[in-house]
């Protein structure tokens, strides 16, 4: 199995040597990452300007860095290493969950590839600030793989969150009651008005959902499809409503 490796935390990030090493149990491994942070940047590519593809020392990888999005990314790595079967995207510093997955550079590695017609998954954690190490979550993580990566699930798309203190597995739907954005205000060391846009934290989670199980220490398993078609709502409205 070839299995391609990318990120939005950058090519250096411990989380994604980290998913290297899980990885190498499954199949061979090559990491095509950007040479920056990229977070947030959603499904963005570059189409406008040329890319660079170089090799990075990674442990005993084989890595690529790549001056642009998680999408480009798996684009290049997808390129340049045929039959790619799978991309694996993170360990992200940070949970996906909920409308994150809008924005998530993360899960956006993923969705490319499934959009390239590979298997893509995401998977995301709390900051290694805040777990110290992976240790915990590796058993957990094995046992994610070896059931997406070897009893063929039916979704193509999947993305997996990471509690820090695991003590199952689950799997969810994605929780889109509330939209966790929020615009703050803020002064520049010159007094002159800026903004953050902050992602705060949302009472009354759903029963069922990423964010739910992160809260119950479960990892979550969200299958994900590319088509975002109402699909209740197309038969509905194309039945009530009609055009002159």
């Amino acid at each position: 199995m070839r299995i391609l490796i990318s990120n939005d935390d950058g090519v250096f990030s411990p989380g994604i040597a980290a998913l290297a090493k899980l990885a190498t149990e499954f199949g061979e491994v090559r990491i095509v990452a950007p040479d920056f942070e990229q977070s947030s940047m959603g499904q963005a590519i570059s189409p406008s300007r040329p890319l660079s593809y170089r090799r990075a020392r990674i442990g005993p990888f084989e890595a690529f860095r790549v001056n642009g999005t998680p999408s480009d990314c798996v684009a290049l790595g997808i390129h340049h290493w045929e039959r790619v079967d799978v991309v694996l995207s993170g360990i992200n510093q940070g949970l996906n969950v909920g409308n994150a997955c809008w924005h998530s550079g993360t899960l956006a590695a993923a969705k490319q590839a499934a959009l390239f017609g590979v298997r893509g998954i995401a998977l995301s954690a709390p900051s290694i600030e805040e777990s110290g190490d992976y240790d915990l979550m590796m058993p957990f993580a094995r046992r994610v793989l070896t059931t997406l990566l070897t009893q063929k699930p039916m979704a193509q798309l999947h993305n997996v969150n990471f509690p820090l203190t695991p003590r199952g597995i689950t799997w969810t739907k994605q929780s889109v009651r509330h939209y966790d954005g929020k615009i703050v205000p803020d002064k520049d060391p010159y007094d002159r008005l800026v903004y953050w846009f902050a992602a705060l934290p949302i009472e009354g989670v759903e029963p069922g959902t990423d964010r739910w199980a992160l809260g119950e220490d479960l990892v979550s398993i969200t299958p994900l499809r590319l088509d975002l078609t109402d699909q209740q709502g197309l038969a509905e409205d194309s039945k009530r409503l009609k055009f002159d």
